[in-house]
């Protein structure tokens, strides 16, 4: 695995490092930005990926410079092995997050502030280069920012020490969590209230041509637990057989059983360390035992060839000489009457520069947004089935640019979106069975669904 880790500034200069291994010199670290440079001037170099972004691994001279960027930070960890890249950067972004949990902003100034808690969460956090401990609750159990060591001096309060005596101290023990085979809960955990809250929450990212037709979709789905409960819970998760049978192929490469059309093509399935996988595979359930607070149990991605638009548009634009655009935008919530989006935001490109809008409409709230070149249209609730339009009108510069006004016509419309009571990869909670063997409390399960859209819900008008 790594056998360093550094903390740059902006500029690659080192700020902070931890070296697990020796096993690589300390002028290595000086052609990182060297190599940084090389491959931005090299745009078509390997190391470029097709959507313009880049590999995050570089190599030179037998040393690998495996780094993320956050904020005006480079967190880098370099190896001489055949060692699994993802899993570095995996560890790489774990990392940050434990540090913003402790120190609020990880940046420059907060690094400088804070040498002695970066240098005790390195040690804890990686041995001789493996990762060790990256659960920030259990790293928040002893290690805190009050206290930057594990040992301290125990004297009672007011007492001297008495010649010839030796110092008393006393040990502040790791947590019961990081030593069991349960590492990720702490045994004796009590609350008043026994719950356990489940949310399904699946994200679309949609493509769609004027005509309203599919070019591209994706789901990305989470099962996000939150739970309350006393002492060593078992819960067991149960799911509609045809999600589940799918998901077991997914985590066997196997491919999906059923060919249809209404098929459901589960891929990238991934689980909290706290899932038994063997259960899992062999009698089609969910089991574990949960970290105490939140966590995201299950994540996934599905290709689902029953996937609609969840809202039709029709949009259409006249120019009257260059001098003054009008706009129609007609949004028709494509989903059945008794559901409701809540949150709708619709971001209508326009020309730069644009004047005086006008606008006619009779739902929502609209506003010009001269910074993005859009017009935002806005609803708290529509309910299914309903449609509604939106007419602005908008002068142009006095004298308009033709290519300036075919341009924006290529900008697609971006929707954004939040909706409950279902999913839309056929994903059902059967069941969710809750039992704490020793102190057979009574708990109560909850289960929600969540749809909104992506990164990326986008209509073309053109």
């Amino acid at each position: 695995m790594a056998s360093v880790v550094y903390f740059l500034d902006n500029r690659g200069r080192p700020l902070l490092h931890r070296d697990y291994k020796w096993d690589i010199p300390s002028t290595a670290v000086e052609k990182f930005p060297i190599l940084l440079l090389e491959k931005s001037s090299n745009g078509d170099a390997v190391g470029s990926l097709e959507d313009g972004s880049t590999v995050p691994v570089l190599n030179s001279d037998g040393v690998h410079y495996i780094y993320l960027m956050h904020k005006n930070l480079y967190i880098l960890a370099l190896t001489r092995e055949d060692t699994n890249a993802f899993a570095i950067l995996c560890y790489l972004d774990s990392l940050v997050r434990v540090l913003e949990g402790y120190l609020k902003s990880l940046e420059e100034e907060s690094i400088r502030d804070n040498f002695s808690i970066i240098y005790e969460l390195l040690d804890e956090m990686m041995d001789y280069g493996v990762p060790q401990i990256t659960d920030q609750k259990i790293l928040k159990e002893y290690i805190t920012q009050e206290s930057f060591t594990l040992k301290t001096m125990f004297r009672p309060s007011g007492s001297k020490k008495k010649p010839g005596s030796t110092t008393v101290f006393k040990e502040r023990m790791a947590p019961s969590a990081v030593t069991n085979a349960i590492s990720w809960r702490s045994s004796g955990i009590v609350h008043k209230k026994n719950e356990a809250y489940l949310d399904v929450v699946e994200s679309i990212d949609m493509l769609i041509n004027p005509k309203n037709q599919i070019l591209s979709s994706e789901i990305h789905g989470e099962i996000k637990l939150r739970s309350t409960l006393s002492g060593m819970p078992e819960l067991v998760l149960g799911l509609n057989e045809k999600f589940m049978n799918s998901c077991i192929n997914a985590v066997k490469g196997l491919p999906p059983i059923d060919n249809t059309k209404k098929s459901i093509e589960v891929e990238d399935v991934k689980f909290h360390q706290c899932v038994r996988l063997g259960k899992f595979e062999s009698e089609k359930m969910i089991s574990f035992i949960p970290p105490d607070g939140e966590c995201n149990l299950f994540s996934y991605r599905v290709h689902s060839s029953t996937l609609k638009p969840m809202f039709l548009i029709d949009y259409k634009v006249r120019n009257h000489s260059n001098t003054r655009l009008e706009i129609m935008v007609k949004v028709r919530a494509n989903f059945k009457s008794r559901i409701s989006a809540r949150k709708l935001e619709i971001r209508v490109p326009v020309p730069r520069d644009v004047d005086s809008p006008k606008y006619h409409y009779n739902k929502g709230s609209l506003k010009y947004l001269p910074n993005e070149s859009v017009i935002l249209w806005k609803f708290h609730k529509i309910d299914g089935a309903k449609e509604y339009v939106m007419i602005a009108e908008l002068l142009l510069p006095s004298v308009a640019d033709e290519l300036e006004l075919n341009k924006f016509r290529k900008i697609p419309l971006n929707l954004k979106f939040e909706m409950q009571g279902f999913v839309t990869s056929g994903l059902q909670v059967k069941y969710l069975k809750i039992r704490e063997p020793k102190m057979n409390y009574q708990s109560y399960p909850y289960v929600r669904y969540i749809t909104k859209s992506g990164d990326h819900y986008e209509v073309r008008v053109k």
